[in-house]
This record gives C-alpha cells, sequence and structure tokens, in this order.
C-alpha cells in the first residue's frame, strides 16, 4: 500500500477545464495515445487532452441520456457511446464533429442505461431499461458484422432497470450485469443459452449500481449500490464450498475514518488498479471534495481527500497509472486533473470557480448511475 499511498498523497491539481454550457459530466474514458472521452448530461460526447485538458473535439447524435463512452482496446482511434435513446454509436476520433461511422440498434422499445464492449473488441452488450414494466434485456452486437451485426438479447435475468454491464478484463466471454432488482449477474457467453450462461446470480440487497471486476486474476467483483451499500465477492470460490462474499458494508460512508470528522456523503465508483495490484473506490462530499479509499477484505481505508477542487458532486473519475494522474469530472461542469506536483490554481481561483458553479447549478441529493430514467 505504501507505493501507491505516497503516490496519492502527492496529488494536487494541475490543470481544469469547465465546459461553457452547465453540464454534468457523467463518464470518463482513456485512450492511452493521448484523449480522454468524456459523456455529458446534453447528450454530448467530448474529446479532450490527456495531458491539458483542452477540448479538442465534440460528438452530437445522440437524442437521450448517455450511459458510459469506451475505447477500443485494438484500435483506440475508435469510441463507444450508449444512450436512452435506444442507440450504441462508434466515433472516429481522428476526426471529431463528424457522424457517427456505426449505429447499432435493437429493438425500438429498448432504452440502454448501461453497455461495454468486449476485451477482444468483438462484441457490444448494452442492458435496457425495464420493458413493459416486466422485463430487462441485454442485448448483444458482433461490432465486425455489416448492417449492425445484432446477434440477439437475454431476457430471463433481470427484472428491472439494468445499470451497469460489464466485460471481464481478460476473458472475452466473460460478462457482469447490475440492475435495480438488487442482483449481480455473472454470465459465460460461450455457453450459448441464456440459462446455460448464468454462473452465479450475487445478491446486492439494494439496486445495484457500479460494478468493477478487481484482484490479481480479476476473479473477484465489486458492487457500489444506490444506498451506498458494498459487496465483494470472490468468484474464484464459485466450485468451492467457502462463501463469495469477501466483504461487505450496509453503509460504505460510515466506513472510512476522515481527518477533521468530516464525512464520505456518497460513493462515486471503484478502479482496480493493476501495478499497484490495489482495489481503489472513490467517495465524495456534497461540496466537491473527492475522498480516495483502499477496498480490501478488511474494509475501506482512506488514502487520501482531495480538496479545493470541484464545488458540487463528482460524478466520474479514472486512474491514469502511465501517467501516475487522476482525472475528475463532476456536477459543476469540471474536468480536473490531479497529479504529483505544486497546484497550479490558488485558493482565489477555487473560490471564483465556486461563485460561478453555485450561480448556475442547484445541489441535490447524488445518483449513483449515469443515466436519468424518462417518463414510461
Amino acid at each position: 500500500m505504501g507505493g501507491l499511498e505516497v503516490k496519492l498523497k502527492g496529488l494536487s491539481i494541475a490543470r481544469w477545464c469547465r465546459l461553457t454550457s452547465p453540464t454534468y459530466l457523467l463518464d470518463v474514458a482513456l485512450q492511452p495515445a493521448g484523449l480522454l472521452a468524456v459523456s455529458c448530461s446534453d447528450f454530448t460526447v467530448r474529446l479532450h487532452s490527456r495531458d491539458t485538458l483542452d477540448l479538442v473535439g465534440e460528438y452530437q447524435g445522440h437524442r437521450g441520456p448517455l450511459c458510459g463512452v469506451v475505447f477500443s482496446h485494438a484500435s483506440p482511434d475508435f469510441l463507444y457511446s450508449a444512450s436512452a435513446d435506444g442507440t450504441v454509436r462508434g466515433w472516429d476520433v481522428r476526426r471529431p464533429g463528424t457522424a457517427a461511422a456505426q449505429v447499432f440498434k435493437g429493438d425500438p422499445a429498448h432504452a440502454y442505461s448501461g453497455f461495454d464492449l468486449s476485451c477482444s473488441d468483438t462484441l457490444l452488450c448494452a442492458g435496457t431499461e425495464q420493458v413493459d414494466r416486466e422485463d430487462s434485456y441485454l442485448v448483444f452486437w458482433d461490432v465486425r458484422k455489416p448492417g449492425g451485426g445484432l446477434l440477439g438479447a437475454y431476457s430471463e435475468s433481470h427484472s428491472d432497470d439494468i445499470t451497469q454491464v460489464r466485460f471481464h478484463p481478460r476473458e472475452k466471454d466473460r460478462l457482469a450485469s447490475g440492475s435495480l432488482d438488487g442482483l449481480v449477474n455473472v454470465f459465460d457467453l460461450s455457453r450459448g443459452t441464456e440459462e446455460d450462461a448464468l454462473l452465479a446470480t450475487c445478491n446486492s440487497d439494494s439496486s445495484a449500481g457500479s460494478i468493477c471486476w478487481a484482484g490479481a486474476a480479476y476473479t473477484q467483483l465489486l458492487c457500489l449500490s444506490a444506498n451506498e451499500r458494498l459487496h465483494l465477492w470472490d468468484l474464484g470460490r464459485l466450485d468451492t464450498e467457502e462463501p463469495l462474499n469477501v466483504f461487505g458494508a450496509a453503509d460504505g460512508r460510515d466506513l472510512p475514518q476522515l481527518a477533521g470528522g468530516g464525512a464520505v456523503d456518497y460513493l462515486v465508483g471503484a478502479q482496480w488498479l493493476e501495478e499497484a495490484q490495489k482495489l481503489l473506490v472513490v467517495g465524495g462530499a456534497n461540496d466537491g471534495d473527492v475522498h480516495l479509499m483502499e477496498c480490501s477484505g478488511g474494509g475501506l481505508h482512506l488514502l487520501k481527500t482531495l480538496e479545493r477542487g470541484h464545488a458540487s458532486i463528482v460524478r466520474c473519475f479514472l486512474w491514469d497509472a502511465a501517467k501516475e494522474a487522476l482525472v475528475t469530472g463532476g456536477e459543476d461542469a469540471l474536468l480536473l486533473l490531479w497529479k504529483q506536483q505544486e497546484a497550479e490554481l490558488m485558493a482565489g481561483k477555487r473560490q471564483s470557480r465556486k461563485s460561478e458553479s453555485a450561480s448556475r447549478f442547484k445541489s441535490r441529493a447524488h445518483n449513483n448511475y449515469s443515466y436519468h430514467r424518462g417518463n414510461k
């Protein structure tokens, strides 16, 4: 833990970018070649420089709330985004501002609320909101096939909005999905039928929100729930008599001991840090402070609180291991780059950002999910 803790404790704001419109920043993805992709609440996808955060491009085309962005692994000039408008779109980041190079559709009644791309770059999966108050679907496409490549859908495993879909980082046929029905399902897609493919069902005891593959061999799965419950399961125990649960907490906000009597008001998400072999969980305070925590079988341990950055709720983050930098985005329309160096923004600048934010944004209760459910 020492190496990671030292790196995180030295973080300060190196760069910042405020979008010109009052927009929430919902999700962020990294292209190692030098770009950040950010999905926004105004249905746009924006491209920023990884090093300077300068805006270098923007894509429009979605007509509903976005539920994420992800770069292709083998062809990083290709970016995917999904939306409640019922489409998954592929963009060529070498041509900012152009129309989508690919558009994937399923049933017209589907509104997508979570999606991901397999590590082999061949399979897209998007989860839907609840359809007809009864079923939710996991829809699959083969990105190599012309005409949309629709393969089919799973329809029996969830009964409410699917909040997140996550492919395994190394096993192309392993998929996890979480839903408002409280279930986190794990599938082996090579087994064919939905019934045969379902390997495990874990109960989060609440509406499942963010899920994250973790562990040295990515056999662990972390789930953060809507009411800030936290569960860490070890799927490597599936063929044993051992319980899957490694750690669980009815309210993750109560676990870390914060200096000065502060509090974790909400949990943003998690990321497995391969180089450090640590599971990083990020939480926040309603005033914009960011809490960086390590999660293990022993619980949550506070590593660092980042202050004087955001002025409102943080909605997304990523750790850039190559640059040893943290990127955060929030409801204040701010994209921040934190690095181990002297802060480039003085306290007065932070105050001016906060004042501007207060005049353009209204504070509200945190929502774990990166989409807003529309009227049925």
